[in-house]
């Protein structure tokens, strides 16, 4: 008698998992009809999601191409410590390890003698005759450099302490020249920072802005999706279908919109950033980083934009059809 009960308790939950199956599979073939149903509103709803995913597309990949710009504009500014032209061997090696021991604000430390100095200036200037003959009849000396890599340009704390402190350097300071993150070259170089912090903070914002708009309007077009279907949810409603039943093709057809939007979003975003990537070069901004990483990766970037419109389209459709036709 037990072993009939587990029988037929067995069969029961085979019996609901297969029309559970059945369920789905009649969901999945409703919306992939309904997506084939009607040609204009199909082709509205793909083109706003390819939309979407393209501004999605476009937005993380400035936020990437600004991030790597950033990087290099902090690679390429440093701060200069002058100090006098007869400064001793000795005394250039004893400051140059102690400034690469402020490991928290310093990445790299290099020395510039006053002959290099002097020999760079000449090569810079070798076109200008007037130049070279001022040089060579010049008798100041050029000074000593040490040319500091710092690790952040808004934090330069440290460094002040260490040119007031350190009694080295303070014997061999060149008096006549401030160091760079002090006096007229400082209000640059904060510049620099200022506008380095807002260029972060501004893609940041715009990311998240046009995600939320591109959001909406996926939201909105899947709405009149189901608005325009009303007469035929009410008649699923009349005899009897479950909620999720009547949920299942508008998710199925949202998830499709989402899939092919993201084929085609993808192409679209690479071929921009292909043909852009003179154009942005000419003008410093460095794109090369961006373009190799969506190239390598161009599956796993696929995969993501699938995703993101199948997730889209899902969220915009349960709430869709709970706001707006009371199921």
């Amino acid at each position: 008698m037990s072993k009939r009960k587990l029988d037929a308790k067995a069969f029961a939950q085979q019996k609901r998992k297969r029309r559970q199956w059945i369920t789905f599979v009649r969901m999945c073939r409703y919306g992939v009809n309904n997506f084939s149903r009607n040609a204009w509103l199909t082709i509205a709803a793909t083109a706003v999601m390819t939309i979407t995913l393209l501004v999605v597309f476009v937005t993380l990949s400035a936020r990437n191409v600004l991030i790597d710009t950033v990087s290099e504009i902090r690679d390429k500014v440093d701060m200069s410590i002058y100090v006098k032209n007869d400064t001793s061997s000795e005394d250039v090696k004893k400051i140059q390890g102690n400034l690469e021991k402020l490991t928290s604000s310093v990445r790299g430390v290099t020395y510039v003698s006053p002959e290099e100095a002097r020999a760079n200036f000449a090569q810079q200037n070798k076109g200008d005759s007037g130049t070279l003959n001022a040089l060579n009849e010049a008798t100041n000396e050029f000074p000593g450099t040490f040319r500091i890599k710092p690790v952040d340009i808004n934090k330069t704390d440290e460094l002040r302490h260490f040119v007031t402190t350190d009694p080295t350097l303070k014997k061999d300071i060149d008096h006549k020249r401030e160091p760079s993150f002090a006096g007229e070259r400082r209000s640059a170089i904060d510049n620099i920072g200022r506008w380095v912090g807002f260029a972060e903070r501004a893609g940041l914002v715009a990311s998240i802005i046009f995600i939320a708009i591109s959001s909406l309007i996926i939201f909105n077009t899947i709405r009149m999706a189901i608005f325009n279907r009303r007469d035929e949810i009410q008649m699923m409603k009349l005899i009897g279908a479950d909620r999720n039943f009547i949920r299942g093709p508008f998710i199925v057809e949202a998830v499709v919109y989402g899939f092919i939007a993201a084929i085609i979003a993808t192409g679209l975003g690479i071929s921009i950033l292909y043909a852009s990537k003179n154009t942005l070069l000419s003008y410093g901004v460095v794109v090369d980083g961006t373009i190799k990483a969506g190239t390598v990766y161009i599956g796993f970037v696929l995969l993501g934009m699938i995703a993101l419109g199948a997730i889209i389209g899902i969220i915009s459709s349960l709430l869709a059809t709970r706001r707006y036709l009371r199921i």
